[in-house]
Order: C-alpha cells, then sequence, then structure tokens
C-alpha cells in the first residue's frame, strides 16, 4: 500500500467532520434516486417468456414464488461465457445472503442465465450457493437489454456476440399482470457488491491492478 500523511487525532477529528458532512449529503441524494427508481412507470410484459427451473418449466409470472415482487440478476454463464463469469461470481458471493430477508419483503430474488440448468445447478453446488437460479432463453436476456437501450448492443460486432451482459431487471406482479419496473447493467450492479463498498472504506481502496482479481473463491488457494 502506498505511503500516506500522518497526524495527529485532532487533524483527523476536523477532516473526518467535514467528510461526514458530504456523506450524509450523499445518503440523502441516494434515497432521493431510490424514489425515483420506485416511480418509474411500470410497463406490461407481454411476450410469454419460459424459464427451466428444478421444479419444471416456469413462466415469468411463476417465478415469483407468491410473492410481488421479482429481482432477476442476469449472471454470465452460457453460451458466450461457458465457464461463469469471475465478476458475476464475485457479485453472487455478496447477494446470496439477501435472499432470505428479501423473501420477508415480498421480494423474490433468482439468478438467470442461459446455460443448461443442469450446469447452472453444478456450478451452484460448487460454489455453495443456495438461491433459485433459472435457464433462461436467448430472448428474456436480450429483450431486457433491449430496453436498457445500450448503443453498443446494436451494432455490427458488439460485445454481445463475444459475451453475455452483466444486469439485473426487476418486475411486479399487480392482478395478474406482470410488470417490467427497473433494470440497469454493468457497473450499475456495483452497488449491490458489499465487497466493493468496504475496500472504498478501506486505506489501500479498491487497489490499481485487478490482475488476477477477483477470482472464484475455491480458485484462490491454488492460486
Amino acid at each position: 500500500m502506498a505511503s500516506h500523511q500522518h497526524g495527529t487525532r485532532e487533524q483527523w477529528a476536523v477532516a473526518y467532520s467535514e467528510l461526514r458532512a458530504e456523506e450524509k449529503d450523499l445518503t440523502r441524494r441516494g434515497a432521493a434516486l431510490a424514489r425515483k427508481r420506485q416511480a418509474l412507470p411500470w410497463v406490461p410484459v407481454e411476450k410469454d417468456y419460459r424459464f427451466e427451473t428444478n421444479d419444471g418449466t416456469k413462466t415469468l409470472a411463476e417465478l415469483f414464488d407468491g410473492r410481488s415482487q421479482l429481482i432477476v440478476r442476469h449472471f454470465m454463464h452460457g453460451p458466450k461465457t461457458p465457464e461463469g463469469c469471475p465478476g458475476c461470481t464475485f457479485e453472487t458471493d455478496n447477494l446470496v445472503g439477501a435472499v432470505a430477508h428479501l423473501a420477508q419483503r415480498d421480494v423474490t430474488f433468482i439468478l438467470a442465465s442461459r446455460s443448461p440448468l443442469e450446469v447452472l445447478n453444478g456450478y451452484k453446488a460448487r460454489m455453495g450457493w443456495e438461491i433459485e437460479w433459472v435457464s433462461s432463453e436467448e430472448a428474456f436476456d436480450a429483450d431486457f437489454w433491449e430496453v436498457m437501450n445500450i448503443p453498443t448492443l446494436r451494432r455490427p460486432g458488439n460485445m454481445l456476440d463475444v459475451m453475455e451482459l452483466m444486469a439485473l431487471s426487476v418486475f411486479a406482479l399487480d392482478g395478474g399482470v406482470v410488470y417490467h419496473t427497473y433494470s440497469t447493467y454493468d457497473r450499475g450492479t456495483e452497488a449491490l457488491n458489499a465487497t466493493w463498498q468496504l475496500l472504498d472504506r478501506a486505506p489501500g481502496g479498491r487497489g490499481e491492478s485487478f490482475d488476477g482479481w477477483p477470482r472464484k473463491r475455491d480458485e484462490y488457494v491454488t492460486a
């Protein structure tokens, strides 16, 4: 870690007081932004998407599992990333503990990928995750990547020709109708990752080099 200035407790207290004011302002702005997310118009989902699950084929509405809200984490595990994305794996390590808590707030949280269900089950067992992970048809991922209006997705030779996309889509179920309420992708999901947030509070921050990090948890021992 690079050398850093030293100081007295009094100097720290003055600097911290200024920082705390900025952190409080950021918290207030974050709360306001969350309200704007929740105020987005709901758009009815008209396509009949199907998913392969351990309980058989399900519709999007059935994935809610009796709740009124559904968060789908588009996990990069598919034709272009058959070994599973290290970044998605890193983030999911930070998310699986939230599943039971979200369920108590009327929210179902699942992963969705284009790999076959048996492949996803094997990867889930390897990682020791207790989370619903469904195999999605290509149209589901492509449609909700498209609604995010990402210019590179519509260009020849775009990133989806070589890999899937790290993304999050949110839905509501009301009166038997599924509505799309929110989506984000790439760095829009990083606030969900507790490890990034902890590193931002450590003196060394996130670091400058990401060669070989993050890795899948069971690869660190042999690295």
